[in-house]
């Protein structure tokens, strides 16, 4: 629009301000009150603090946020335990239902803020200067979490008793920890990676590539979170949704940068009906392989297990489990269809072929295990958790009466999934 002024020249008015549509502000308003108060009351705040020296308190731990926490975990759940309020695991009861309780004062500040401010078209000032507030939140998290990485802190290399440990006494976080910390150079690659987003979001033309790839990074640690039970769920979570919530505006200008291309479509369908078939084929050849005897999915072989020598005679003398008899067998290890694994008390193993026969109760060897022939021998099952083989093994005659392992004591296989934990449990 334009109007004339007193020379005779047009001078354009001002546009009128764009009306958001009723949805967008009250979500805008939500997103600004929850996150706001979720960088505030968590250790998020502690990155955007500029002097080194002093370190903020999460004043969700202080009244009248921990007051409030205490007060629902108490009245409402009914949990009277002794609850730490901060500690090295993020997903405490404490941290769970401060999460909902922010969630609940964002539910209300959310309604009172859009009826007094109900006549407002837009916040596209506010709106700016909240991503700024939500990008070095999120930027500055990754650097912290980066910079432990690319100097390789967070996950240190195994100790010499990690080292010596089994690793079915790992626990899931702990095979998670240590593997990584086992390869420094990964866990460098991995903090530079958190660094660069950081560094791209700090800066504003290139905030989009920053969000974008911070998704990508904060995804990833979601994900292990989640697979390994690292007790930081909660926390990744919100990582996620900050990269998404700053990803949004800009979610249109991308799709059309990726999908509005001038293209032939008669050539877009051929190329999607090639990689559709290449996909199918992939996924059908892996769901067979699965199935496969070698495959995870296999069915397991009836003796499947790890049978405990508890006796074993060579030539009619017993042998005791002494682990400077290498002859002598700590365990049988059934765990394919075709195979036998025989552990020594040194804790060196052999694995051969085998052809377990159920119906004549059999095991042939047809390769040797020392420097004698093939082998065979028969088995009985007093009972499903013992096992009685006897014949000859490496040209002598032997006895072995087994035990069943429970597979269920190993920690790396029981420790299963928690939402809350109030302590790391990184074994």
């Amino acid at each position: 629009m334009w109007r004339v002024a007193n020379d005779a020249s047009p001078v354009p008015l001002p546009e009128p301000p764009i009306e958001w549509r009723f949805a967008t502000k009250v979500a805008f308003r939500y997103a600004f009150c929850y996150f706001g108060l979720y960088v505030i009351c968590t250790q998020m705040i502690r990155g955007l603090v500029l002097v080194p020296t002093w370190s903020a308190p999460d004043l969700g731990t202080v009244p009248p946020m921990s007051t409030l926490v205490m007060w629902v975990i108490r009245h409402v759940f009914h949990d009277h335990r002794a609850l730490a309020m901060a500690g090295g695991s993020g997903d405490k009861m404490f941290d769970w239902v401060q999460a909902l309780c922010l969630l609940l004062i964002a539910a209300v500040l959310t309604c009172l803020w859009s009826v007094v401010d109900r006549r407002r078209a837009n916040y596209a000032r506010l709106h700016r200067w909240f991503r700024v507030f939500l990008r070095f939140a999120l930027g500055s998290t990754l650097i912290s979490y980066g910079a432990d990485k690319a100097i390789p802190l967070q996950m240190p290399a195994p100790s010499l008793t990690r080292l010596l440990e089994p690793y079915g006494n790992f626990s899931p976080m702990g095979v998670l920890w240590y593997s990584i910390g086992a390869s420094r150079p990964y866990e460098m690659f991995t903090g530079s990676v958190e660094l660069l987003c950081g560094i791209l979001l700090f800066i504003p033309r290139t905030q989009l590539l920053g969000a974008s790839l911070a998704l990508a990074a904060t995804a990833q640690v979601f994900a292990l979170n989640m697979t390994y039970d690292v007790p930081v769920k909660l926390f990744s979570s919100h990582l996620v949704m900050m990269s998404l919530t700053l990803l949004i505006p800009d979610i249109r200008r991308v799709c059309q940068a990726v999908f509005y291309q001038r293209v032939k479509w008669f050539a877009v369908a051929a190329q999607v009906v090639v990689g559709a078939y290449l996909v199918g084929l992939a996924l059908y050849g892996s769901a067979v392989s699965w199935r496969e005897p070698y495959g995870g999915g296999a069915p397991r072989p009836p003796l499947y297990g790890i049978w405990e020598v508890d006796k074993m005679t060579i030539a009619g003398v017993d042998r005791p489990p002494l682990l400077t008899d290498s002859d002598r067998w700590r365990r049988l290890i059934i765990q394919m269809p075709n195979s036998v694994s025989f552990w020594r008390m040194d804790d060196t193993f052999d694995t051969q072929s085998a052809n377990v026969d159920m119906e004549a109760k059999t095991i042939t060897l047809p390769r040797p295990t020392s420097t004698h022939g093939g082998s065979r021998l028969t088995f009985e099952q007093p009972d499903a958790g013992h096992l009685v083989l006897d014949g000859e093994l490496d040209g002598g005659a032997i006895h072995m009466e087994t035990h069943l392992f429970d597979r269920q004591k190993f920690l790396l296989v029981n420790r299963g999934f928690h939402w809350i934990q109030e302590l790391p449990f990184n074994k």
